[in-house]
C-alpha cells in the first residue's frame, strides 16, 4: 500500500469521524437540514465558498486553464462579483427569509402549486451538478491509483454519503470549514513550488503553449468579450436569488451572514490565481504530458504538476483536498435536496401531521436515496467521455439552471405579479432553453450572419452558452415583467404570506442570548481540536522520506492548518471564560 493511499483512507476515516462527532446537534428537520440557524459567520462563508468549488476545479478547470491560461478565472472572478453582491445587500435578506429550505420562500411568495414545480424542476439541476463533481474527482482518483472509474464513482459517492446522513448539515458545515483550509493549504504550497521551479510567474506566462490572456482556438474576439459579459450576468443571478438563499440559511444571524459572503468573495479572488498556477505551469513546461494520461488528456494537468514536481505523499494530500471539494459541493445533491423534497413534498403534500422524529428519519432516508442517484449520474456522465468537463458545467447551468433563477430573483423586486408568474417563467424558460441550447446550431448562426470562416469548437461553445443566457435575459425575463399586466390582486391570505415575506426580508435577526453564545464556543471548540489534529497529521508527513525541500512544503501546508485550529481552540477557551464570567456576576 503506497503512501498516498494510506493519506487517502485517513483523510476518509476522519470524514465519518466529523459525521459522528456531529450527530448529537440534529435533533429536529432544521437542525438537519440547516443547522438550526445557528452557524457562524466562518463556517458559514467556508460552506458558500465551496459550494462553486468542487474536484471539477482540478480537472475540468484546470484543462481549461492549461489549453486557454488566464480565460477560466474570469469564471471564478464571476462567481466573486455574486458573492459581493452578496456582501453588499442579499446575504442578510436571505437570512432573514427564516425558512428551513429557500423552497418555503417560492412558496410564501408564489403560491402552493409554484412550489411543487420549483421543487420537482430544481432537483434535475443540482443532482446533475453534483454528478458532474462526482465524475471530475473519479478523474484524479481512477488516474493516480489505476482504479476503474465506475468503481471509483460508486465507492467515492458512497463514503461521501455516508458522512452526510450522519451528522447532516452541520457535519457538512463543519467539514466544509476544514477542507477549505486543508484545499487552500495544498494550493497555496502547489503554487510555490510552481512558482519557484518555473522561474516566477513572468517566466512561466512567457514560455506558456498560445496566447495567455485569451487562449487558443479564438477567431472572433467578439464572441469571448459577449461569453465574459454574460458569464458575470449568469452568477450574478446564480448567487443573489432566494432559491440559493440556502447558503446563509444556516447563518445564526443578519450580520454573520453578511460577513459569510465576505469571505466567500476574498476566497474567490485569490484563489484562481493559486489554483491555476500548476496548470500554467504545465503547459509552459510539459505541454506534452497528457499522452500518459489516455483519454483524460488536459484535465489531468494538475495531476501532471504533483506527480512530476510534489515531493512523495503530496499526491495522497491532493487527493483529500478533492474529496473534500467533492463533498462539498455534493452537499447541494444531498442534504439540500432531501430538505426540498421532506419540508416542501413529503411534510405538506404526503403526511402534514408527521411528528419532528419521522421526519429526521425521512430526511436521512432521502440522503441515502438522493445518493445514489447521483452515483447512477456520476455513472452516466462517465460514459459521455467525448464532451469536455467544463462546457457539461457550463451548459447544465445555462439550460436547466438559469431559468429557474429570473422568477426568484424579480420576484423579490416586482411584487405586483399573479401566483401563476412563478411557474409560468419556468415553463417558458424551458421553451427557451430548447430553442437556443439544443436547437440552434453553428451553421444557422453562421449563415444568419454570412460568417466566411467557421466557428472553432470553443468558439461555438462559449458561443452558445452567451447566447442561452442572453435569450433568458430577454424572453424568460420579459416574460415574468409582462406579467404585471395580468395582476389583479391575490386573495387576503395569499395577500398575507406575501405580506410577512417582504416583512420578514426586511427584519434583521440579531442572535445574542447566553445559549447561543455556548453553542459559538462548542463550535470553535470541536472544530478547533479537529483542524489542530489534521494540521499535525500534515505535519507529521514532513518525516516522509524526500529531498530537503519536499519536507519544508509539508511542514508550510500543515502549520498553515494548524495555526488556525490553535486560534479556534483559543477563542473556545476565551468563550468559556467570558461564560463563566457571565455566570457568575
Amino acid at each position: 500500500m503506497t503512501i498516498d493511499t494510506l493519506v487517502v483512507l485517513a483523510y476518509f476515516f476522519f470524514l465519518i469521524a466529523i459525521g459522528w462527532m456531529f450527530r448529537k446537534f440534529t435533533t429536529s428537520t432544521s437542525d438537519y437540514f440547516r443547522g438550526g440557524g445557528k452557524m457562524l459567520w466562518w463556517m458559514v462563508g467556508a460552506t458558500a465558498f465551496m459550494t462553486q468549488f468542487s474536484a471539477w476545479t482540478f480537472t475540468g478547470a484546470a484543462g481549461r486553464a492549461f489549453n486557454d491560461g488566464f480565460v477560466v478565472v474570469v469564471l471564478f472572478l464571476a462567481n466573486a462579483f455574486g458573492y459581493f453582491m452578496n456582501y453588499l445587500y442579499f446575504a442578510p435578506k436571505f437570512r432573514q427569509l427564516r425558512v428551513v429550505t429557500a423552497i418555503e420562500a417560492v412558496r410564501q411568495r408564489f403560491g402552493k402549486t409554484s412550489e411543487q414545480f420549483f421543487t420537482w424542476a430544481g432537483m434535475p439541476d443540482s443532482l446533475i451538478s453534483a454528478g458532474i463533481w462526482l465524475n471530475g474527482l473519479a478523474i484524479f482518483v481512477a488516474a493516480v491509483f489505476n482504479i476503474p472509474m465506475e468503481a471509483t464513482i460508486v465507492v467515492t459517492g458512497l463514503v461521501l454519503m455516508l458522512m452526510a446522513v450522519t451528522g447532516g448539515s452541520w457535519a457538512v458545515v463543519a467539514s466544509d470549514f476544514m477542507q477549505m483550509l486543508v484545499i487552500m493549504a495544498v494550493t497555496i504550497t502547489c503554487a510555490i513550488a510552481a512558482y519557484f521551479h518555473g522561474g516566477g510567474l513572468g517566466n512561466i506566462v512567457d514560455n506558456f503553449q498560445g496566447d495567455f490572456m485569451l487562449g487558443n482556438n479564438l477567431n472572433y474576439v467578439s464572441i469571448f468579450v459577449l461569453w465574459v459579459v454574460f458569464i458575470f450576468v449568469k452568477q450574478f443571478g446564480v448567487m443573489n436569488n432566494s432559491i440559493n438563499a440556502y447558503r446563509y440559511l444556516c447563518a445564526k444571524d443578519s450580520e454573520n451572514a453578511r460577513k459569510a459572503a465576505g469571505l466567500a468573495c476574498i476566497l474567490m479572488v485569490v484563489g484562481p490565481l493559486i489554483w491555476f498556477l500548476p496548470p500554467w505551469y504545465v503547459s509552459a513546461f510539459m505541454p506534452d504530458f497528457a499522452d500518459q494520461y489516455g483519454s483524460v488528456g488536459g484535465d489531468a494537468a494538475y495531476l501532471a504538476f504533483v506527480q512530476n514536481v510534489m515531493p512523495a505523499g503530496m499526491v495522497g494530500l491532493l487527493m483529500s483536498a478533492m474529496f473534500a471539494a467533492t463533498m462539498s459541493s455534493m452537499d447541494s445533491g444531498l442534504n439540500r435536496n432531501a430538505g426540498i423534497f421532506v419540508m416542501n413534498f413529503y411534510s405538506p403534500i404526503l403526511r402534514p401531521n408527521a411528528s419532528q422524529k419521522e421526519l429526521v428519519v425521512v430526511s436521512k432516508a432521502t440522503t441515502v436515496m438522493m445518493g445514489f442517484i447521483i452515483i447512477g449520474i456520476g455513472l452516466f456522465i462517465n460514459s459521455l467521455r467525448h464532451l469536455s468537463l467544463f462546457d457539461i458545467v457550463l451548459n447544465v447551468g445555462a439550460l436547466i439552471g438559469f431559468p429557474m433563477l429570473i422568477p426568484v430573483l424579480l420576484g423579490m423586486w416586482i411584487r405586483k405579479t399573479p401566483d401563476w408568474a412563478g411557474w409560468m417563467t419556468l415553463v417558458v424558460g424551458g421553451f427557451v432553453s430548447y430553442l437556443f441550447g439544443i436547437s440552434l446550431q453553428a451553421h444557422h448562426i453562421e449563415n444568419l450572419f454570412g460568417l466566411e470562416q467557421s466557428f472553432t469548437t470553443r468558439e461555438w461553445s462559449d458561443l452558445k452558452v452567451g447566447l442561452s443566457l442572453a435569450a433568458h435575459v430577454v424572453f424568460t425575463g420579459g416574460f415574468f415583467i409582462l406579467t404585471t399586466k395580468f395582476y389583479k390582486g391575490l386573495t387576503p391570505e395569499r395577500e398575507q404570506e406575501v405580506e410577512q415575506l417582504f416583512t420578514n426580508w426586511n427584519t434583521p435577526i440579531v442572535a445574542d442570548s447566553e445559549e447561543q453564545q455556548n453553542l459559538d464556543t462548542k463550535q470553535r471548540g470541536m472544530l478547533g481540536k479537529l483542524i489542530s489534529t489534521a494540521g499535525f497529521g500534515i505535519l507529521a508527513m514532513a518525516l516522509i522520506p524526500n529531498e530537503p525541500t519536499g519536507r519544508l512544503l509539508f511542514l508550510v501546508c500543515g502549520s498553515m492548518v494548524l495555526a488556525v485550529g490553535i486560534l479556534l481552540v483559543n477563542a473556545s477557551k476565551n468563550g468559556q471564560a467570558s461564560s463563566s464570567e457571565l455566570s457568575t456576576q
